[in-house]
Order: C-alpha cells, then sequence, then structure tokens
C-alpha cells in the first residue's frame, strides 16, 4: 500500500510541475530535478527506498523501447556514422577522460574515477530536444543526439560491468575487448530476433488492443531475456524497437494500431521521464551537492572537454 501511495503521489507531483514547466518555457526534465531537489532540501524528510534493480527493470526499457520504436530508420541511416561514433568510441573516451581528470584533480582510485566516468559519459537527450524544438534546430541534428542516447546507454553499461569487474579482480585488457565486443554483437541478435518474432506477430493479429500488448511484452521481455542471458538489455531492447517499429508501420500494422502505439507509448515514456527525473531530485538533497560540489564541477568540465 505505502508502494501505491508513494506512486500515486509521485505522479500528482510530476503532473503539476510538468503544467508549470509547460507555461514557463522550462524543460520539465530540468523543472522536476530542481523541485525533487527542493523538496528532498526543504520539505518533510520521507525516504522512497528503491531497489536499482528493480528501477532499471522498471523504468528503463519502457523509455528506451518509446524511442527506439519512433526512430526514423531513413534519418538514421543518414546518421549513422555520427551516431556510431558518438556512441561507441565516444563513450570509452569520454568515460576515460573524466576518470583521468576526477583522479588526477581530485586524488580518486584511477579505477573509481574511471567508472564513475562510464556512469556520466552517456548522455540524456530530454533538455537538449526540448531545447532544439524552440530554437527549430535542423532535424538531422536531432536525430543524431536522439539516436545516439539509444546507443551510448548500451555501451556506457558494458563499458561499467568492465569497470567493476576490473575493480574486484584482475581484467586485461583482450579481456575487456573481447567482452565489450561480444556483448554488443549478441545483444544486437537478442534483439533483432525478438524484434522480428513481434513483427511476425503483428503481421497474424488485426486487433490494435492485442498488437499494443504485444509491444509492451516485447519491450520488457527482451530487456529481461538479454539480461537472463547476461548481456546488454538496453541494446537488445533498442534494436527490437527499431526493428517493429519500421517494419511495422510498413508493413502489418493498421492506422489504428499505428496511432494507439503511438499515444500509449507517448504517454509511457513522458510518465517514466517524469518519475526519473523526480526521483534523481529526491535522491540528493542541497546540503549533499555542497558536500560535494569540487568533485561535481571537475567532473561536469571533464565531460565537456571530452565531449568537446
Amino acid at each position: 500500500v505505502s508502494s501505491v501511495e508513494s506512486f500515486a503521489a509521485l505522479v500528482t507531483l510530476a503532473a503539476l510541475v510538468g503544467a508549470v514547466a509547460v507555461r514557463t518555457g522550462l524543460p520539465y526534465s530540468v523543472a522536476l530535478v530542481l523541485f525533487g531537489l527542493a523538496l528532498a532540501t526543504f520539505g518533510p524528510r520521507q525516504p522512497i527506498h528503491l531497489i536499482p534493480s528493480i528501477v532499471l527493470a522498471a523504468l528503463l526499457p519502457g523509455l528506451v523501447f518509446e524511442a527506439a520504436y519512433h526512430t526514423d530508420l531513413g534519418a538514421l541511416r543518414r546518421t549513422f556514422g555520427g551516431v556510431v561514433l558518438l556512441a561507441v568510441p565516444g563513450v570509452i573516451v569520454s568515460a576515460g577522460a573524466v576518470g583521468g581528470i576526477l583522479s588526477l584533480a581530485t586524488g580518486l582510485p584511477l579505477e573509481r574515477a574511471f567508472l564513475i566516468g562510464a556512469i556520466v559519459s552517456a548522455t540524456d537527450p530530454a533538455a537538449v530536444v526540448a531545447a532544439f524544438r524552440r530554437l527549430r534546430a535542423p532535424e538531422r541534428l536531432a536525430t543524431l543526439v536522439e539516436a545516439e542516447s539509444l546507443l551510448n546507454d548500451g555501451t556506457a553499461i558494458v563499458v561499467f560491468s568492465i569497470a567493476l569487474n576490473a575493480m574486484s579482480g584482475s581484467v586485461s585488457t583482450l579481456d575487456a575487448v573481447v567482452t565489450f565486443v561480444s556483448t554488443i554483437l549478441v545483444s544486437i541478435v537478442i534483439g533483432c530476433v525478438t524484434g522480428l518474432l513481434a513483427w511476425r506477430f503483428v503481421l497474424r493479429v488485426d486487433d490494435h488492443l492485442i498488437e499494443l500488448t504485444g509491444s509492451v511484452a516485447l519491450a520488457y521481455g527482451t530487456y529481461r531475456l538479454a539480461d537472463h542471458l547476461h548481456e546488454s538489455g538496453i541494446i537488445a531492447t533498442v534494436i527490437a524497437g527499431i526493428v517493429l517499429g519500421s517494419l511495422g508501420r510498413e508493413r502489418g500494422m493498421s492506422e489504428r494500431t499505428v496511432e494507439a502505439l503511438d499515444t500509449v507509448w507517448e504517454f509511457v515514456a513522458f510518465l517514466l521521464t517524469a518519475l526519473v527525473f523526480l526521483l534523481v531530485g529526491l535522491a540528493m538533497t542541497g546540503a549533499q551537492l555542497v558536500d560535494a560540489a569540487l568533485p561535481i564541477a571537475w567532473t561536469v568540465l571533464a565531460v565537456l572537454l571530452a565531449r568537446a
């Protein structure tokens, strides 16, 4: 019951803050973080106990699937080289740069600093894309940023896992490279297979509610399958979403089904994004940010330099 009450409270707060953000022109992701931070700092402390693995399994698959499902395959082809460059070697370079600078500037052990680099090297495009829309930026640029954010999450988690293993034992460079490449390739295969199976299912069903239910099963089932096989659930879910979105729209989905999936998944993505950013704000207080201000500043500087 307490979990249901917490969920209802978070959804209510997200709706209210989102409404204010729309009226003020502030990206709602930023508004939610600021509100959560203010509430955690000045409001009554009501700690929300969340298990990280459940958060990843509940929130992340829906977010990445929605973005992948709506990816324009034609636009992705035109920016594919840049996307891969930023999402794979770009993430590795960013993680290494952040780790090196943070270790030199703060004295943090290099292994831990690199672990932090892996965490922060994957960009989130929510606020940036919102700014793009206000500025009427070129569509190709928005596609590049959004598509990179789909793939770099998977890359960053693989790098994070390798860095975590390196902290607990000896991992050779060759082992790290083999693990990295094999994880990405196997995860892509898993996503292609589940996406094609879902598309074949859609071809045989002409009911928008059943097809919508199938898309939810695809998003969360693919993530759990890949995770169970110790591969990247994010990469597999992204590929599955792209396969269903591109093939299903061309052949298999009725106009009513396309409209239903677009509407429902847009709502799901908004709700999950709102919960994520609100929880980010609630997870820390102003005092904690002040205490960690120097390493945070160095990390931000390192990320900007690495991205440049």
